[in-house]
């Protein structure tokens, strides 16, 4: 007789099987560019990869991930952002035509029910930051055209039109032409992305917004204390406007003791002359000599529950969803140590009394939804008005 743990777990992947997981980020595709400069060979895959990646096929077949929301992310400090974006784009594409029996390139909602029937992972792809446009919106309409789907308004850095979370305010939200950003992703139908963006600009999109936005990869600030995180009066806004909120897994957004570590590990290295984010040798040893004496607290899967649980009571069951951030953080949970961890979680909600349908929208159906009611509000706003061609220096001045 099984475990009351293997029972729970043995229930979850039978859940999976018929609504498996949207998660609604994953950088993949910058591990790619970084470590191996986009050679697929080098970095196949259709094989394990657990030396080097958190994704490969095998396991995300393991995890039950059904959709794959791609991040097509480029750091906000490089040069000729745009252009690494269509690069980042091209790799989501290759990756699609190497792996047809796996992955399915979709564009719509129905895409992704018809890759489910397949028994494919429908693949989509999400901008991280709106440097990625420089400051256009012919190249936002253009990355739409490409097959993105979604677009993360700010990385960790501001941007002329719109405050990071994790910046010094400049802006103050969203400036006009931020507002007409988000009015033109309306028109396109691309979901409007509030992960990593500041609380003011959250606030601001969603006064702006005529359809639903989504949070890629965030948790909840009232069980954790960080800026990446949704603030409760944000999350009580979704159900009015029709959103969904993805609990991220990155143990410094979701685990109090993880923040406190992190910005005391981030002095330490400052004090010893180095950036937080240095990674050469002589940096790395600075490093490990802290957390030697300062041992890392460590997350788990029960913690990301309590995130889920918090914004569950917050915005509503058909207002919360999963994206992981996989390829993107160095540390994971335990327990979500890679794409193949999911059953875990949700072996972990069934056993603080989730239902099964709780569960299906969870994973699968609200994601689903919030990108199919923003192609009935695109259809909505076309039929209204051509695309603007408002300019930064007209609308901001």
């Amino acid at each position: 007789m099984p475990s009351p743990e293997q029972a729970s777990l043995e229930r979850a992947r039978e859940l999976l099987a018929e609504f498996p997981v949207v998660d609604g980020h994953n950088d993949l595709p910058w591990a790619l560019r970084s470590q191996v400069r986009y050679d697929l060979d080098a970095r196949d895959i259709a094989t394990d990869q657990r030396a080097h990646l958190h994704t490969d096929l095998p396991r995300l077949r393991e995890g039950g991930v059904g959709a794959q929301y791609w991040s097509v992310y480029v750091r906000s400090d490089l040069p000729g952002a745009l252009t690494a974006t269509l690069e980042q784009i091209d790799c989501v594409r290759q990756l699609i035509a190497r792996h047809p029996e796996n992955l399915r390139g979709a564009l719509t909602a129905a895409d992704m029910e018809a890759a489910r029937a397949e028994g494919r992972i429908a693949s989509l792809m999400g901008a991280e930051g709106g440097h990625s446009i420089d400051n256009s919106l012919a190249a936002l309409r253009g990355l739409y055209a490409l097959g993105v789907r979604y677009m993360t308004l700010t990385h960790n850095d501001n941007i002329a039109w719109a405050d990071s979370a994790t910046d010094v305010p400049a802006v103050g939200g969203l400036s006009e032409f931020g507002r007409e950003v988000v009015r033109e992703m309306n028109r396109e139908g691309m979901l409007v992305d509030l992960s990593h963006v500041a609380a003011t600009t959250m606030r601001d999109a969603l006064d702006t917004t005529a359809a639903p936005v989504i949070f890629s990869h965030s948790s909840a600030r009232a069980v954790c204390d960080h800026p990446r995180n949704i603030p409760d009066d944000v999350l009580e806004r979704l159900p009015g406007n029709g959103g969904v909120a993805m609990v991220t897994f990155v143990p410094k957004f979701v685990l109090q003791a993880a923040v406190d570590w992190t910005a005391a590990a981030d002095g330490n290295m400052r004090a010893n002359g180095f950036h937080h984010l240095d990674t050469t040798p002589e940096a790395m040893k600075v490093h490990r000599a802290f957390e030697e004496t300062h041992p890392r607290p460590v997350a788990t899967v029960s913690t990301v529950a309590d995130h889920l649980d918090h914004m569950r009571e917050v915005a509503g069951v058909d207002h919360i969803g999963i994206g992981g951030d996989y390829d993107g953080t160095a540390f994971t949970p335990e327990g979500l140590n890679d794409v193949s961890g999911y059953p875990n979680l949700l072996a972990e909600l069934l056993d603080r009394g989730w239902s099964s349908t709780d569960l299906a929208k969870l994973t699968w159906q609200n994601a689903v939804r919030v990108l199919g009611a923003a192609e009935d509000v695109a259809r909505d706003l076309q039929a209204k008005r051509g695309p603007s061609n408002a300019t930064l220096g007209q609308l901001d001045c």
